[in-house]
Order: C-alpha cells, then structure tokens, then sequence
C-alpha cells in the first residue's frame, strides 16, 4: 500500500473507533447510576462511622457539575464498552504489516496483558475503600469531608489506571525475553531492585498509615514478576536445546 493508502486506511479504522467510543458513551451514560453508587459507597461509610449525618458528602460545586461528572463516568465505561472493536481496529490496521513471528507475539501478548489489566483494576477497586476510609480518619474530631467529585473521580480513575498498567509491565518483560532483548537471568538478577521499585510504588499508591493495602498490592505484583522471570528462563532454555540441534532454527526461535 501507498503512503496515501495507509493514511485512508488509519483514518477509517480512527472513525470506525470514534463511532464505537460514543455509542459505548451513550450506552454508559444511561447505565451509570450502579457504578456511581459503588464509587460512593466509601463516603457514605465514612459518614455512618462518624454517627453524623451529612458529614461526608460528594461536593457538586456548580450548576453543571453533576452533567459533567456524568459524563466523565460515561467516558469511563464506554471506553470499557468499546474497548473490543478499539483493540480490534488497533490490531486490524497492524496486523498486515507483522511478520507471522510477530503476529504470534502480539497475540500472546494481549492475551496475557488485557486480563492482567483487569486484575491490575480490580486490585485497586480492592483497596481503593480502604485508602479513602483511612485518609478520612486524619479529619480533626466535629470536621466534615466535602469530596469535590472532579479529585475524587481522578483519584479512582488514576489510581485503577496506574495499577492496570503496573500488573501489564512483567508481560513487557517477558516480551523483551521473547524478543531476544533480554535473558531471564538478567531479569532474575535485578530481583532486588525490581522489589524495591514494587515496593516504593505501591507506597506512593497507597496511604503511607495504610501498610495492609500497600501489602495486599506488593505481594501479586512481585508474585507476577517472578512468574515472568520464571517463563524468561524456561523459553530461554528451549531456545538453547533448538540450537543446539540446529542453530540455523534455533536462531529464529
């Protein structure tokens, strides 16, 4: 294909995306209310711990405040919604130009990484009640929280994110494995500062008092880094016995 054939092509796959984004869009914006009240659940926690009422409450600032926090949660679950026939497009539009080899590894990848990430969310989904509930304790005695929705929808929305995101990374380095980019052994040898990392991020994802959820974050994710060490290691041992018996074959491994 063209230059110009290609441009077309991404631009077709762009708006077949956009038109599925929005129908997920309108589709989330009807069925929001369920989500929102579990968003809020730890609010009303906090106010029914307290014995007072009113005294934790999700702040709506403005006259458009409750339209807009409508549709940043639409946003949220349509891009959920529609996050088949994007990763379809994306891989549509790919695809054609992967080398069969290429093609194996892409596939293995987003098999692996889509319901790490969905794990990676639902940790922080997890956790996410315990963060609020303890922050909410530091509130001097007769003080009352006012949740502005805006921080409180980028709070949760970030914090899944980040964690989505932070459960994918051990798929990267088995993919750099595979790849040949990395041996296992490498990976196995930075084991102390890929703890330390795990453990300074999940610190600073975590409330620094709340240490049995910065706990319950560290362990799968440390868990998933020996697991990807322990494939780099038996792929990298499969590649040595293919070349042994023929290094033409065993170079393409």
């Amino acid at each position: 294909m063209s230059l110009g054939a290609h441009l077309l092509e991404l631009r077709r796959r762009f708006l077949i995306s956009a038109a599925a984004l929005v129908v997920g869009m309108i589709i989330a914006f009807f069925i929001a209310d369920p989500i929102i009240h579990l968003l809020t659940e730890p609010i009303r926690e906090i106010a029914d711990r307290r014995g007072i009422p009113n005294s934790a409450l999700l702040n709506f600032g403005t006259i458009t405040a409750g339209f807009d926090f409508r549709l940043r949660m639409a946003f949220s679950i349509g891009v959920f919604i529609a996050a088949p026939m994007l990763l379809y497009q994306v891989w549509a539009f790919i695809m054609p130009g992967l080398t069969r080899k290429e093609v194996k590894y892409t596939v293995g990848f987003l098999c692996a990484a889509i319901p790490l990430f969905f794990a990676g969310c639902a940790a922080g989904w997890f956790v996410m009640p315990n963060i609020i509930e303890l922050m909410s304790r530091f509130v001097p005695e007769g003080g009352v929280n006012f949740f502005n929705y805006k921080e409180y929808y980028d709070f949760i929305f970030k914090l899944l994110l980040v964690l989505g995101v932070a459960f994918v990374l051990p798929v990267a380095l088995v993919l750099l494995n595979f790849a040949g980019m990395m041996t296992g052994k490498a990976i196995l040898k930075a084991w102390r500062w890929a703890i330390l990392t795990i453990t300074l991020f999940t610190a600073m994802a975590t409330p620094a008092a709340d240490v049995v959820s910065m706990f319950m974050l560290a362990v799968p994710m440390i868990v998933l880094y020996f697991a990807a060490v322990l494939v780099a290691i038996l792929h990298d041992r499969q590649v040595a016995k293919r070349r042994a018996k023929d290094p033409v074959l065993g170079g393409l491994a």
